[in-house]
């Protein structure tokens, strides 16, 4: 069981979501303002935060920014602003993920999913896998189906960065920061390694299933199998 803060003032939504979790197992908390929500998540320190960005008193990547200053609580931004510049702000203000509104219930859970499953580890992994694709961390050595995958440098810190993130969306400025260093803007360069990336280790590199792109957002790893 998970302890969830749902933030959204939209009383249709938050009416169908919330029997849903609690039917899932998770105990759920409903505020319905940026004021309320930095309230709740002080008081109750919950497991995940899902929270829309439109609130009636303030926005909702203030509340992000707000949050991160004391908490790492992992945060779900389910939003209808489906801009790319709105998706990119969130995830860099810190949020983990990002929903579209409207969304399927089975998406959202595998998402939710997927975070606790991440976070809840007592300890941070020591590698990846998936599928024929694996990653030791410590040894910084990646194999695909058991034979060892020769990665330039570039190569493998993106692969890593995507890793140790697995399952969630890492936007094109982390992953220039993990390959170029902090202030690196091309995102050329990062399209031509991820393509590169991708011919070594997808089965078919023009239908991947390993590296997903997210349109104008960044890319996001498959979730480990471990």
């Amino acid at each position: 069981m998970a302890h969830i803060l749902l933030v959204d003032d939209e009383i249709s939504l938050t009416s169908v979501l919330q029997p849903v979790l609690n039917a899932a197992g998770h105990e759920v908390i409903v505020a319905a303002s940026a004021a309320k929500a930095i309230e709740e998540a002080g008081r109750l320190q919950p497991d995940l935060i899902l929270l829309d960005l439109g609130l009636p008193d303030a926005d909702g990547k203030s509340v992000i920014r707000t949050l991160r200053i004391k908490h790492d609580t992992p945060i779900i931004v389910i939003s209808a602003r489906h801009q790319e510049a709105e998706k990119i702000a969130a995830l860099d203000d810190g949020a983990d993920d990002y929903v579209d509104k409207p969304f399927e219930i089975g998406v959202l859970m595998a998402r939710i999913r997927v975070v606790l499953r991440r976070t809840r580890g007592a300890e941070a992994p020591t590698g990846y896998r998936s599928g024929p694709l694996a990653i030791d961390f410590a040894m910084r050595k990646v194999t695909l189906a058991g034979e060892t995958i020769r990665l330039s440098p570039k190569e493998y810190d993106l692969l890593i960065a995507l890793a140790r993130n697995a399952g969630r969306v890492v936007t094109h400025k982390r992953l220039l920061a993990a390959g170029w260093g902090v202030g690196s803007a091309d995102t050329q360069y990062l399209r031509v390694y991820m393509g590169l990336l991708r011919q070594k280790i997808e089965e078919d590199p023009g239908d991947p299933k390993l590296v997903l792109t997210e349109p104008g957002v960044g890319y996001r790893l498959a979730p480990s199998d471990s």
